[in-house]
């Protein structure tokens, strides 16, 4: 059974994590548990998909591996998170059941009951854990947040339109098309 929402002074642990089994899908951050119920909206699902069937191709035979949610990310006993999609280089972090230790990218697909979670709570863990880059995708504003660790902090975001191509930092030779992400269609240039 996982835990209930009253028990605030209850800090949480990943062994008790591992103990809960009421279906549900859970996050603990500073020990803290979140229930990620219900399941994302069809628009994030489809966002999801279509950034993992440009993901996994690409790195598929790679030092580097990509995981889509729900694949649980062991930040430390205190801190664990299902991630929309990351991608991890150090492979020594993976084992059987979860990544033990951040990943170097993480992307989080906002929905309106995580929104906030992940652009302030998610955002400073990823900080302090080192996440190297960190995109924050809007389905409604059809945009991406893009943070870059620096010198162990993010720095203000670099603001993609859904009508840009999104250049990863860490992996240059792959681009992410926008338009694609949020299925939208480019307008026809006119040759004048």
């Amino acid at each position: 059974m996982g835990p209930l929402a009253y028990q605030l002074e209850q800090k949480w642990t990943y062994a008790d994590y591992l103990t809960w089994d009421d279906g549900q899908r859970w996050e603990i951050i500073d020990g803290e548990a979140y229930n990620m119920s219900p399941a994302p909206l069809i628009c994030h699902q489809r966002i999801s998909r279509n950034l993992a069937l440009m993901l996994l191709p690409f790195f598929r035979g790679k030092s580097c591996e990509a995981f889509i949610a729900p694949t649980d990310v062991v930040l430390d006993e205190s801190n664990v998170v299902q991630p929309d999609l990351i991608v991890v280089c150090d492979r020594s972090t993976i084992t059987d059941r979860c990544v033990q230790g951040a990943p170097d990218l993480v992307i989080e697909i906002l929905s309106p009951s995580t929104s906030t979670r992940d652009r302030r709570l998610k955002k400073a863990l990823y900080e302090r854990f080192g996440v190297a880059e960190y995109l924050i995708v809007d389905p409604v504003a059809e945009s991406v947040d893009r943070y870059l660790l620096v010198d162990g902090r993010y720095g203000s975001p670099e603001i993609f339109d859904w009508s840009e191509p999104l250049t990863l930092n860490l992996f240059p030779e792959l681009i992410l098309n926008l338009w694609e992400v949020f299925e939208k269609e480019l307008p026809e240039v006119s040759q004048g």
